[in-house]
């Protein structure tokens, strides 16, 4: 037995400890998340967790509002291609640099599909402040209720 990592075949892992490190971040529940949901629900609105907003839409949103055709997104800088954080790694740039931008054009085709479909979209970066992204929220839910669907 040698005490060389070797990565599996097709692995993305520069090492065993990035491996272990990529593989606990979260892709859903993430703190900003949670502390979005917590100040939407205790504002009295309702939604559901990690949900496909269209059923034969392979893609889920981080809170889906059904009735109103709301999504919501919280993305993650370094996975989303914040314009503020995203900072290409050391490591393997190439490769995360490409899996960044296929995220991001992913999430352009999402807002496109839902959007068509008379949804409303709205995205948020994980350093914004929660209580603003939840008032956000909460507006849109609320206008769109009382029949404002372009909002």
């Amino acid at each position: 037995m040698t005490d060389t990592w070797v990565p599996p075949e097709g692995s993305w892992a520069s090492s065993e400890a990035r491996r272990r490190n990529m593989q606990a971040i979260r892709s859903r529940d993430t703190k900003p998340e949670l502390r979005i949901r917590q100040l939407v629900h205790a504002g009295g609105l309702r939604y559901r967790v990690a949900a496909r907003p269209l059923p034969g839409l392979r893609r889920t949103a981080d809170m889906v509002f059904r009735p109103t055709k709301v999504a919501v997104f919280v993305d993650g800088c370094y996975w989303h291609g914040c314009p503020e954080h995203y900072v290409s790694p050391r490591t393997n740039p190439g490769y995360w640099s490409e899996k960044v931008a296929r995220n991001v054009a992913r999430d352009r085709d999402t807002d496109k599909i839902l959007t068509g479909e008379g949804w409303l979209v709205l995205r948020f970066w994980e350093h914004e402040p929660s209580d603003v992204c939840a008032d956000k929220i909460a507006a849109a839910v609320l206008a769109r209720r009382s029949g404002h669907p372009n909002v």
